[in-house]
């Protein structure tokens, strides 16, 4: 995911655009549902730059960000279910 400016590089604000990446671990993980983990969390951590860079760039889209942290808590769901099918609640 990388981060654009919109309009003419003013600070009105920042869009998301999905792409893969490079910055992740060399190995790549053994099953689907792992690669799947895996660009879950990588969309959650560009999300969170996004929403870091929006605030710090002092936009006040209010609804562009609640949009974005509703994307992200989304994305935390999805992840946390996706582990708990890889990894189940074993009591020992």
């Amino acid at each position: 995911m990388a981060f654009s400016r919109d309009g003419d590089g003013e600070n009105s604000g920042l869009s998301v655009i999905s792409g893969t990446g490079s910055s992740g671990p060399a190995a790549t993980p053994s099953s689907p549902g792992q690669d799947r983990l895996a660009q879950l969390k990588q969309e959650h951590r560009d999300l969170d730059e996004a929403i870091l860079a929006l605030v710090s760039a002092g936009a006040h889209d209010q609804l562009q960000l609640t949009r974005l942290k509703k994307r992200k808590l989304m994305l935390r769901d999805q992840i946390t279910k996706l582990e708990d099918e890889i990894v189940p609640d074993i009591i020992a």
